[in-house]
């Protein structure tokens, strides 16, 4: 039997098991879940690059419909 590969949490830093049965992972558990979320959802956290100029966003809307 393979050993379960050990990560940290990305919001509290505690080791977690990377197994198939931690409906969490990577986090330690359904709080530090929603706290990554809500960073998220904050503008906490974002990916890194330039923002679009309003005349392509609004491009890119009109392609949609």
């Amino acid at each position: 039997m393979s050993k379960a590969l050990i990560v940290k949490c990305p919001t509290c830093e505690k080791a977690v098991a990377w197994k198939d049965d931690n409906e969490f992972k990577p986090f330690c558990s359904q709080r530090c879940k929603l706290i990554d979320l809500g960073e998220w959802a904050s503008e906490g956290h974002r990916i890194a690059g330039k923002p679009l100029d309003p005349e392509t966003v609004e491009q890119l809307s009109r392609n949609q419909d």
